[in-house]
């Protein structure tokens, strides 16, 4: 029998606040079993590109990287949160280890080609997963916290969508562990009106996704998100869902979140 791993990926604004970042922390350490925590940091890297007056681009919730904002997000996400996230781990007895895709070739990249004339820069979709080295990290008894940028074997680092990250990360273990991917932001799940808590979606198809997306009630930095949510699925990942950050341990216990499916 295959053993369970669970693989998190904390996004949105939850990176962006201490106390918030902290209560997410705190559920995480509570996950019982194997695991692996994926970061992203969009917001924080938001901030600094704004302080340094960098034109800030992003596309159905994917950032526009060229030469300067590569340096922004790559000091943002591999340094200062992962950094900051790893350090905060360690103080509770979970004994992390901060990487990117770069380090010990975890996840190989291509750079994104031009899509309908939009150049996104130094933009990186994976290729390959080193699930074997993951793996040699799992056997450790350490627990793998990746920064989403990634590289293309040329010297050359690459800004990946940690949703996507989290997806092909989540679906290359599903030959050696049974994989439960995990959403988690600052919402309780899917909201057909993100200002009213009580219209979360519990249940969400394919099918029902599109219909919600073409009426504009999904948009931004969900779509990335349900898109690799549904990927993942399709690819063998056992369970699927998006949740609330502070309840990343409680998907036994009754709290409501969306499950894909």
């Amino acid at each position: 029998m295959k053993k369970k791993l669970h693989i998190v990926k904390i996004g949105g604004n939850v990176i962006n606040d201490s106390i918030k970042l902290n209560q997410f922390l705190m559920a995480f350490k509570a996950l019982e079993g194997l695991k692996i925590l994926i970061h992203g940091g969009g917001a924080k890297a938001t901030q600094w590109g704004k302080k340094l007056s960098l034109n800030i681009q992003m596309i159905e919730g994917r950032r526009v990287t060229d030469d300067q904002m590569i340096d922004v997000v790559t000091m943002v996400y591999a340094g200062l949160l992962n950094k900051k996230i790893v350090a905060a781990l360690q103080s509770g007895n979970c004994d992390a280890l901060g990487l990117s895709g770069v380090d010990a070739n975890l996840i190989l990249s291509g750079k994104r080609p031009l899509q309908g004339g939009i150049d996104y820069g130094w933009v990186g979709d994976p290729l390959f997963v080193n699930t074997a080295r993951i793996s040699s990290f799992i056997d450790l008894g350490l627990v793998p916290v990746l920064a989403p940028i990634t590289h293309e074997g040329q010297g050359n680092l690459l800004n990946t969508n940690a949703d996507t990250i989290a997806n092909v990360v989540a679906t290359a273990m599903v030959k050696k562990y049974e994989v439960h991917l995990i959403y988690a932001f600052e919402l309780p799940g899917v909201m057909k009106d993100v200002q009213k808590l009580d219209s979360l979606i519990h249940r969400i198809d394919h099918a029902y996704y599109t219909e919600l997306k073409s009426k504009g009630l999904i948009s931004q930095g969900m779509i990335p998100k349900l898109d690799n949510a549904f990927q993942a699925l399709a690819r063998g990942v056992t369970q699927v869902c998006i949740i609330r950050f502070d309840k990343v341990n409680s998907l036994t216990q009754g709290h409501e979140y969306t499950s894909i499916i």
